[in-house]
């Protein structure tokens, strides 16, 4: 599996892994209702225009592909709070991979792209209480770095962490 750049006809894909990890990942940290009612057919359009809209290799989507299809991706882009540094706003894999190596492979091919895009650092946010992920994150090299914010997302309150760590 060599995680490539992702091209528009891939949306539909994405937005699957997008839903499916979403209902996985974040069931009993986001309400039950929110997840259910996440439907990956709504999420094609916004992957599509994410993609089309990609500055390559400032920003973009990056898909994990195996001959089971499209089973992760990771979506990057600058930082919206800190000039300079790249922020990575998606990093999702199909639950059936979890465990695999595929989301490690997908976070340095990440990390790969934003190195050359000449970023010096990179941020990404985490739910506080996503352990999974979190131990992820860490393992790769990621650290809090004190930053947090309150996410409404289904109507529940939930605490971000941002995590941060040099490029390069």
């Amino acid at each position: 599996m060599q995680p490539r750049r992702a091209r528009p006809d891939d949306a539909s894909a994405v937005a699957g892994v997008y839903v499916r990890s979403w209902q996985v990942a974040f069931a009993g940290l986001v309400p039950q209702h929110y997840l259910n009612a996440m439907d990956p057919h709504r999420e094609e359009l916004k992957w599509k225009a994410r993609i089309e809209e990609t500055r390559w290799p400032s920003s973009g989507v990056l898909v994990a592909e195996t001959e089971a299809g499209i089973v992760g991706f990771a979506g990057f882009g600058p930082s919206q709070e800190t000039p300079g540094v790249a922020e990575i706003g998606t990093l999702y894999a199909m639950p059936e991979v979890w465990g695999t190596g595929i989301g490690k492979q997908l976070m340095l091919a990440t990390l790969t792209t934003l190195g050359q895009a000449d970023y010096a650092q990179a941020t990404l946010w985490v739910l506080e209480d996503n352990e999974r992920a979190r131990h992820f994150y860490e393992a790769a090299g990621w650290r809090a770095d004190g930053a947090a914010v309150e996410d409404t997302t289904g109507g529940a309150s939930l605490n971000k962490l941002r995590y941060r760590r040099p490029l390069g």
